[in-house]
């Protein structure tokens, strides 16, 4: 899918590399640019290249030895090895390889370098054109104490607080009172939520100090620890306008967005324009973030983030971020315009080639867009992150055609997920005419995103998109905390998933070779009256009976015809499917199905995958994902060893040995791995079922076995005389 489309309003014509000079004016250095280094990795680095590539500007990416075999690594004109996973954080080493290959202009994208402000006057040293502002403003504005001086003496409101030097644990307690509780306490170079505590009530004050400045000096180094102390506003909102500043002078506001929902103090969904917000409070929102930039002598694209009391309407002034933010698409989708674009025009010395009042206009014709931040984690078990290989990455190709659907991703199918670096996946954008068509179409596209190899906030995000109160428009920071019960509410998982699981797997195991690509699969053209029969453990945190075994039991009784029976422990009888019409089309590693269920056609993807030498099956059912683990059913329990003592273990199935786990004369206890076999491309691990001493392994690694077939043999046990 593209990951960057043409808007249907597109930029204004404007001749490239022309500056438009006024009579009489002293003309900024105007330098045209034509080649790039891009100082980022992931969706950030591929998008601002699509840009390049389309305005002619040669672009060169760069990579650190985790990223070598990256997406991004293989976009741009040429890639450059970095080093280690730090080196993104570089400077002199990306700058000594910019001049080097005598490359003009450096862009940093967000995150890492975006916003150090003495690497962007290293680059305008070096003779690199930074494609950012100036370092002046970058340092008043990364200075969250300085900020607010200035923006004080520009009549821009800021939250009551205190932002002086004394850093005291005394005088940050009495200044505390002074504000009165609850304060709200963030180190002067915080961002990302870190180093920012939330007090309650005084005598949790010194407590909560010590663990705030502890993490904000672990993140960002000396000068870290030192405080503000601000008003917490027990009901915000986050919302940000989008700047835009040239070097004649010249600021625009380029609308509003609204990124109130967040979890760990780091936004998810963010959206334009802000829903509930009255036109008087917007005007002059936009009045004070263009304020708020010129104060500086701001030039690029920047984002002024305001807090919004929804019990007052007041809003204050929080922080300026220097640099493309992660959400700037949502802007681009209401506005028709590409920042990356006017960001390489403005540091060439153009013009902004718009007016305030032409950007309003065509924001009125655009409606209203949201964007959603898929990351690896498991909001289920608090967002913890998660990294791995993306087995499968998919979005149907019906929406590459949609120009009011985006999706910016760094990875695809057998990308790698690294734990050295974020884990946001991609970010999704949708617009719609009104905001409430706009949620739909995030929600119809939601469910139709397929994704599997780690954790991810997909399934979350579909629920936030269907919350009343996020329909509403009643968004708030503490939105999540604040209906947890209906977005983590267990839902039931019904039979018809097991059948279709169970339809997948089976025609997974009897693929004896790997058909062609959309071949039509089955269990045979003929009636057939054996039965196969599967196991699930229910491994999906959002179900109801998380740990559920579910068996399922398959008979062909005709052509793509089939009586499916799933049951369930502790219910008493199992729910039947009978002449089940279903047709199994393999598309490489994934079984597709289309299936005519009494009342209704099913259609589901069954994805295969090997973790921790067990194999885990992911379904997607009606814009569902279930996360299941194929058991060894009672089918082979006998001959598994499962319920009782054996004297052999065999192969369940026709099999490939990968494979041994234990040695000869080894005693093993119950649920230890023997071996571990491979059939029609699933591994599966072969467990213990009884303690004992191994006799002999009958198979090695690479040996073909039939079904039946001995694969371990335990030493027999003494029988003694009275027995």
């Amino acid at each position: 899918m593209r990951s960057l489309r043409t808007k249907r309003l597109p930029l204004r014509p404007l001749p490239r590399y022309v500056s438009s000079t006024s009579a009489g004016a002293a003309a900024p250095k105007h330098t045209p640019i034509n080649s790039v280094l891009i100082a980022n990795r992931g969706e950030i680095a591929i998008r601002i290249n699509k840009t390049a590539e389309r305005m002619g500007i040669r672009a060169t990416t760069v990579y650190t030895d985790v990223d070598a075999a990256s997406w991004h690594s293989s976009v741009g004109f040429q890639s450059l090895a970095l080093g280690p996973s730090n080196a993104y954080l570089d400077g002199d080493k990306i700058i000594a390889l910019a001049k080097k290959n005598g490359i003009q202009a450096l862009h940093p994208g967000y995150g890492f370098l975006s916003e150090n402000s003495q690497f962007a006057e290293k680059c305008e040293r070096e003779g690199i054109v930074f494609v950012g502002p100036p370092a002046t403003a970058m340092a008043d504005m990364g200075h969250k104490a300085r900020s607010k001086e200035i923006m004080t003496a520009a009549n821009v409101p800021c939250v009551p607080g205190y932002h002086g030097a004394e850093q005291g644990e005394a005088e940050l307690l009495a200044r505390a009172k002074e504000v009165t509780f609850p304060v709200l306490l963030k180190s002067v170079r915080g961002g990302g939520g870190k180093g920012m505590r939330i007090v309650m009530a005084e005598d949790e004050f010194l407590t909560q100090l010590k663990s705030a400045r502890a993490e904000a000096r672990a993140s960002f180094g000396e000068g870290g620890e030192v405080m503000l102390v601000e008003k917490y506003i027990v009901r915000p909102r986050h919302v940000e306008v989008q700047v835009f500043a040239d070097k004649w002078g010249n600021t625009l506001a380029l609308g509003e967005r609204d990124c109130s929902v967040q979890r760990r103090h780091q936004k998810i969904l963010e959206e334009s324009p802000a829903p509930d917000l009255d036109e008087a409070t917007r005007q002059d929102l936009w009045d004070k973030a263009r304020k708020a930039a010129s104060a500086v002598g701001y030039v690029g694209a920047g984002t002024v983030e305001f807090i919004l009391d929804k019990d007052t309407g007041k809003f204050y002034f929080m922080e300026m971020n220097t640099r493309l933010q992660v959400e700037h698409p949502v802007t681009e989708m209401v506005t028709g315009l590409d920042l990356v674009e006017w960001q390489f025009r403005v540091a060439a010395g153009e013009k902004l080639p718009l007016t305030q009042a032409e950007v309003e206009e065509n924001m009125r014709q655009r409606g209203a867009a949201i964007e959603a931040r898929i990351y690896a984690e498991n909001p289920e078990k608090g967002f913890l992150p998660d990294s791995g290989k993306l087995v499968h990455a998919y979005l149907p190709s019906a929406f590459d055609s949609d120009p009011d659907v985006r999706l910016d991703w760094g990875f695809r199918s057998g990308s790698t997920i690294s734990e050295a670096y974020d884990g946001m996946i991609a970010k999704l954008i949708v617009r719609g005419e009104t905001r409430e068509r706009a949620i739909a179409k995030m929600e119809s596209v939601l469910r139709a995103y397929e994704i599997v190899g780690v954790s991810t906030n997909v399934e979350f995000l579909k629920r936030l998109c269907q919350t009343p109160a996020f329909i509403e428009g009643d968004v708030e920071t503490g939105f999540i905390d604040k209906w947890k019960d209906a977005l983590f509410h267990p839902r039931h998982i019904q039979g018809e998933v097991f059948a279709q699981a169970a339809l997948g797997v089976l025609s997974l195991q009897l693929q004896r070779d790997s058909p062609p690509h959309g071949e039509t699969l089955g269990f045979g053209n003929q009636a057939s009256t054996s039965e196969r029969k599967v196991a699930f453990k229910v491994l999906d945190g959002y179900s109801d009976k998380e740990g559920e075994i579910v068996e399922a039991s398959v008979a062909q009784v005709g052509r793509h015809l089939y009586n499916i029976t799933v049951s369930r422990k502790g219910e008493e009888s199992p729910q039947i499917f009978s002449n089940i019409a279903s047709e199994q089309v393999s598309e490489g590693e994934v079984i597709k199905l289309e299936s005519f269920f009494p009342g209704e056609r099913i259609s589901s993807s069954v994805v295969p995958q090997s973790v921790d030498n067990d194999t885990k099956i992911t379904i997607f059912q009606h814009g569902i994902k279930t996360d299941l683990s194929l058991l060894p059913p009672t089918w082979y329990e006998k001959e598994l060893g499962l319920k009782e003592v054996t004297a052999s273990v065999v192969a369940p199935m026709p099999c490939k040995v990968l494979r041994n786990e234990v040695k000869e004369g080894e005693t093993v206890k119950k649920g230890a791995p023997l071996v571990v076999i491979e059939s029609m491309k699933m591994e599966t691990v072969i467990r213990s079922p009884q303690d004992g001493v191994i006799k002999k392994l009958a198979h090695k690694e690479g040996d073909i076995c039939k079904a039946g077939t001995v694969l371990v043999a335990f030493e027999e046990e003494e029988t003694s005389p009275e027995s």
